[in-house]
């Protein structure tokens, strides 16, 4: 048999007075807590308070009015709630019943105290939530553990619930800023474009804009709205892929400038599906090619590829015609001639409002779709305010 010795001895007890100590502050802890006493008895309700303040315990609600406990629950927000069963006009367990169904209550530790005998009222009491049950009348070696392991349990999920409640801030938080960081990066994108373009980056914010109201005159959601409006800013995305000789010549451009010119649109959809050039092509095949899972990017590829499509079918690139064209190309055609029309670039002048519109009107049902000019038109308010605030300098 192994000798013991003092320092062994002393090795072992010192976990325990580590846990003994840790308790006791836990403990000590729960002292500061709020205990709410209902009892139609106001000697119940002293006694209970004598016992619990010789505990150490010193924040008391109490009423002997079962009326009044649940607007005292809502109004003082105790940290337990010790509560007789039978009690006039309104019963203990109907109190329990009602509290656990309000959702800012329902975590509520609430010890039941009753005279009754009946084992049935302490199983509906226990069915209904109650934290513990005490029989009457109470005494203190069983009234003080379960406050303090209620107080306890209800620490503990205060802080659970402050935790999580900062938890779901940081991620809202981080969810704004990616969503902030995604609104950038589509700009800069545009911005891009417009800026070899000689046109300015208001342009592409108005037809964003533009395009956003029209989706939500159709009857998109708020959501798909949004979604329309910024993937309409990447309409001319493409441009970046056509030569300056051709995207920056003064005088009107030849049959095949003008065929080049046409695929910024081409170039536009596979600059956003992050797909290669034909050039780069032979030096990705063993590589993994990226794919586009963006909403945003996507809509907006489809959006580069047909927003030069027109109604009657003569447009470009694949002459689509009426509801072959997807309608996030039609919406923004509307927008992006409109814009094209209202603003001054450096081969015209920027034309009046009203003759921007009745150009257009000639424009229904060839160009246009109808539904969706219509639908431009019914807001003119609110795109004549855009024009005035994101006019370019």
């Amino acid at each position: 048999m192994n000798a013991t010795t003092p320092s062994t001895l002393a090795g072992a007890a010192a976990p325990m007075t580590r846990a003994a100590s840790l308790k006791s502050k836990e403990a000590d802890a729960t002292k500061s807590g709020r205990v709410m006493i209902a009892d139609d008895e106001p000697i119940n309700i002293k006694l209970i308070q004598k016992y619990l303040r010789s505990s150490g315990y010193h924040d008391f609600v109490t009423t002997s009015e079962s009326r009044e406990v649940v607007d005292l629950v809502r109004s003082t927000r105790p940290d337990i709630l010790v509560l007789d069963v039978v009690m006039p006009h309104v019963t203990g367990l109907e109190i329990l019943e009602t509290i656990r169904n309000t959702p800012d209550q329902s975590h509520l530790p609430v010890l039941i105290v009753t005279a009754s005998t009946d084992e049935q009222t302490k199983i509906d009491a226990l069915e209904l939530g109650a934290t513990d049950f005490l029989h009457k009348p109470v005494k203190p070696t069983e009234l003080l553990p379960r406050v303090r392991n209620s107080l306890v349990l209800k620490a503990h999920h205060d802080q659970m619930a402050a935790y999580s409640k900062r938890l779901e801030a940081e991620v809202a938080q981080r969810t704004a800023d990616l969503a902030q960081s995604r609104e950038e990066v589509i700009h800069v994108l545009a911005c891009a474009a417009e800026y070899r373009d000689q046109e300015t980056g208001n342009h592409v914010i108005r037809v964003g804009r533009f395009a956003g109201i029209i989706a939500r005159e159709l009857g998109c959601s708020e959501s798909d709205s949004e979604l329309i409006e910024h993937a309409a800013i990447l309409h001319d995305a493409g441009k970046i892929g056509i030569a300056d000789s051709i995207l920056l010549k003064p005088d009107k451009l030849s049959q095949d400038e003008f065929a080049m010119m046409k695929r910024h649109c081409e170039f536009g959809e596979k600059i956003l599906k992050a797909q290669p050039s034909d050039e780069s092509e032979p030096f990705l095949l063993h590589s993994r090619r990226p794919v586009t899972r963006s909403p945003v990017l996507r809509m907006a590829s489809v959006i580069a590829k047909t927003h030069h499509e027109r109604w009657d079918g003569t447009g470009y690139p694949e002459q689509l015609a009426g509801e072959e064209i997807p309608i996030v190309g039609r919406i923004t055609a509307v927008a992006d001639v409109f814009d094209a029309l209202s603003s001054k670039r450096c081969y015209k002048d920027a034309l009046p409002l009203d003759q921007c519109i009745e150009i257009m009107r000639k424009e229904r049902g060839k160009h246009f779709d109808p539904k969706v000019l219509d639908a431009f038109l019914s807001r003119l308010d609110e795109v004549t305010q855009i024009v005035v605030s994101l006019a370019d300098q």
